[in-house]
């Protein structure tokens, strides 16, 4: 842990500003725009918002927002007043965690001046390094302005997320939070400073409906309702800040001239600026998360086309179940196989088609499994949906072929063979034959292939869906990426059960509805032990005709034309 007397985590820099006004020193210009005499509390200066914002002295505050609202702004005041104060009076130590390095120079450049100001106080400011340690003993400098007080404490600002932030002892500030990198990581890391009396502050406008910074919003919204608020939750739209004074401050900083049709023409010029992206200005302006830039789906359209009962199996082993003996792995895969597999698998509808896609993955995403049957309305209804997490590749080739070889008519399977997903393909194409389809992702299969999946979302309602809210999130990540559909390459987002999604049933389910629309045999899979007996008899002209038998392994199957 850090104290406020020493800094065994900081390596010493340059000085950018000494304490001594005398002393010269390099220029350390503030980020924003203000006037170096401003005193933040004099009468009319503070919004009603950021007042508000300072008097709330909860643990966890969060501020969603729309853009220059003034928050950050009135973070670094208290900041400032904190670093300043004495153990006694509520001083502390404040790190502040910018989405980029000039937002840290911004940040320390306000509390410079209000160190200044208000505080009447000249602090030293320092560009430096911040030795940050990871779990595994690595050591890298992250790179810091810290500005000193006669107190003890200081504030500094990081410029990237620090490996070992949960050793940070003091108030923890994350600036732009949705824009961070592994923000859930950054937020669950955090949490810990509350063992030692930590204050934490999430500032932020929004980033879309998944991202993790809405998420941590609605959990606390939730608790809320619940009676067990955890958060307290400040919510500030532009059109708030406007009616609070934004203008006014606007004009003061300017020396412009403040009138009531010049701050309708501001607003309206700054709205106008998003031209038809209306979900874009709402979610900059009015802190309402987005579905997506470019979404293809709308939550509404999925949950219309989900059914509840749909089996939605998933088994996940750690990581030394690669390691255990083969007699003990195939203990555990037996018991999937018969107790959560083979009841579903016995209860599909004989009478109809059934295809397979499958999105693989071995270790990081899941690996989604999709059965649909085509239904006599040509409706394609997901019969079976599974996911398997850190299953090493020779487990998901059993699971392929136990569940495809029980299929009713089974008549298709589709498999990503991008990178990894090639052996399973490969293993599939091997035991199955004409009847698997290998597919390389790329913009050209997303470009035509992609919208008839979407278009089965719209009034028709030509797919049925397991009604699960991660099966809603992983087709809400569907979104137009260079004008093609598909899940963004590093979109990430928690699942249900914790664990890192990236669309990974939605894809599988494009290739089983792909793969339902393709010119493919109809294959049923019989044992050699019953294909011996049935060709003991004399064949039938129908069966001649219609039938042709083959050989691939140990295993024997029957290709049928489809009509």
């Amino acid at each position: 842990m850090m104290s406020a007397q020493s800094d065994p985590d900081r390596v010493a820099g340059t000085p950018i500003l000494t304490r001594d006004p005398n002393e010269a020193s390099p220029d350390f210009t503030r980020g924003a725009e203000i006037p170096d005499d401003l005193d933040p509390f004099a009468d009319g200066i503070l919004m009603l918002h950021q007042k508000e914002w300072l008097e709330d002295r909860s643990d966890l505050k969060l501020a969603e927002k729309g853009r220059r609202t003034g928050i950050t702004f009135a973070e670094a005041l208290d900041d400032t007043l904190i670093a300043a104060s004495k153990r006694e009076a509520g001083g502390d130590n404040v790190f502040y965690i910018g989405d980029t390095k000039d937002k840290g120079r911004e940040f320390i450049g306000y509390v410079g001046h209000f160190a200044k100001t208000v505080q009447k106080e000249m602090v030293g400011i320092e560009e430096s390094f911040f030795e940050d340690i990871d779990a595994d003993g690595n050591t890298r400098k992250i790179s810091s302005y810290v500005a000193r007080f006669a107190s003890g404490y200081r504030v500094e600002a990081l410029s990237s997320r620090p490996e070992n932030i949960r050793g940070l002892q003091g108030i923890v500030v994350i600036d732009e939070a949705a824009f961070h990198k592994d923000v859930r990581n950054v937020i669950d890391a955090v949490n810990a400073l509350l063992i030692w009396g930590g204050k934490i502050r999430i500032i932020s406008t929004h980033d879309g409906v998944l991202n993790a910074f809405n998420e941590l919003i609605r959990e606390a919204r939730t608790d809320a309702t619940k009676g067990k608020p955890t958060w307290s939750i400040h919510h500030i739209p532009f059109a708030s800040a406007v009616k609070n004074g934004l203008f006014k401050r606007v004009c003061l900083i300017k020396g412009k001239v403040w009138s009531q049709e010049a701050e309708q023409k501001w607003e309206d010029k700054i709205r106008s600026a998003y031209g038809s992206r209306k979900a874009a200005m709402q979610q900059e302006l009015d802190a309402i998360p987005a579905e997506s830039e470019g979404q293809a789906l709308s939550r509404v359209q999925i949950e219309a086309c989900m059914e509840a009962d749909i089996p939605y199996i998933r088994w996940q082993v750690e990581d030394d179940f690669r390691d255990l003996p083969d007699s003990k792995r195939q203990d555990h895969l037996d018991k999937f196989l018969k107790r959560k597999l083979e009841p579903v698998l016995k209860q599909l509808p004989k009478n109809l088609l059934h295809v397979y896609g499958q999105d693989f993955a071995r270790k990081g995403d899941a690996s989604a499994i999709d059965v649909k049957s085509i239904e006599t309305s040509l409706v394609r209804r997901t019969r079976l949906a599974v996911e398997m997490r850190n299953v090493p590749f020779d487990e998901q080739r059993e699971v392929m072929e136990f569940i495809i070889t029980r299929l009713p008519r089974f008549s298709g399977g589709a498999f990503d063979s991008t990178g990894n997903g090639a052996y399973l393909a490969e293993k599939a194409v091997q035991k199955f034959g004409a009847s698997i389809r290998e597919v390389h992702f790329s913009e050209s299969w997303y470009r035509e292939n992609m919208p008839a999946y979407i278009e089965a979302f719209g009034s028709n309602k030509s797919l049925i869906l397991p009604k699960h809210d991660d099966i809603v999130k992983d087709h809400q990540a569907l979104s137009f990426v260079n004008g093609i559909i598909k899940v963004p390459q590093d979109f990430r987002f928690k699942g249900s059960d914790g664990n890192n999604r990236h669309g990974d049933y939605a894809i599988a389910s494009a290739l089983g509805f792909w793969v339902s629309q393709q010119d493919i045999a109809e294959y049923d899979y019989m044992s050699a032990s019953t294909l011996a007996r049935t060709t003991m008899q004399a064949p039938k002209d129908d069966d001649i005709q219609g039938a042709t038998t083959f050989s691939r392994g140990s295993v024997f199957g029957k290709l049928k034309g489809l009509w």
